[in-house]
């Protein structure tokens, strides 16, 4: 594997798996919605129309009925994490512009070309992506262009998006669009810079039954 091609393998399980300082109380304030992000709802109809883009490629890159079940009991988490990526994607999205930082559509179409040739090809590169991050093939594009904005904006901080200097960013990007994540989703630990499951027993995310799983 290149080493233009686990770099940004990398970046993106960074930026999946690394909550930023996110400050977030949850409430009924907001009904419907899955958290708020400055002046924008993320509804919860919006969280999961895009879980079901997810579902809907898993179960076309997987005919088998059995094996499709167990990739839903693999990744049973995913209405929280791709609610996690919404939110993440418009807080790094304000730091940006916040340090002046700006990504075009071709620099987005050239990473692409470059990664498709690493994978083989188009549908590759989305299976790769979809298998790996939970990324649905019609948003490959905003995926990139989320990687893009991160990698320069460590740049423009003199840093890479391991360091702190870089997370100080979206910290401070987070604390000036009041995220407001509803707590059926979850909050949001701050020393951890991960996302924690809430402890409220009456609210379950009921996931498809699929075959049991060794405990």
């Amino acid at each position: 594997m290149h080493r233009r091609r686990r770099s940004a393998l990398l970046l993106t399980a960074a930026i999946a798996a690394a909550g930023p300082l996110l400050t977030a109380c949850g409430n009924d304030a907001h009904p419907g919605a899955a958290a708020v992000v400055g002046d924008q709802r993320i509804t919860v109809a919006q969280l999961e129309s895009r879980v079901d883009e997810v579902r809907e490629a898993q179960r076309a890159a997987v005919p088998d009925a059995t094996q499709y079940e167990q990739v839903v009991a693999r990744t049973g988490t995913l209405t929280r994490d791709t609610l996690h990526g919404m939110v993440l994607d418009r807080v790094l999205h304000r730091a940006a512009q916040d340090a002046g930082v700006t990504v075009s559509r071709k620099e987005v179409q050239q990473m692409r070309g470059a990664l498709e040739k690493q994978a083989g090809g188009p549908e590759q590169l989305g299976t790769a992506w979809l298998q790996q991050y939970g990324v649905a093939p019609e948003r490959l594009d905003d995926n990139l262009r989320v990687q893009l904005e991160a990698q320069k904006l460590a740049q423009s901080l003199g840093t890479d998006t391991s360091r702190p200097e870089f997370w100080q960013a979206l910290s401070e990007a987070s604390k000036k669009l009041d995220v407001d994540l509803n707590p059926r989703y979850g909050t949001w630990d701050v020393q951890k810079s991960s996302r924690v499951d809430a402890r409220t027993p009456w609210v379950r995310e009921i996931a498809p039954a699929g075959p049991e799983q060794p405990a």
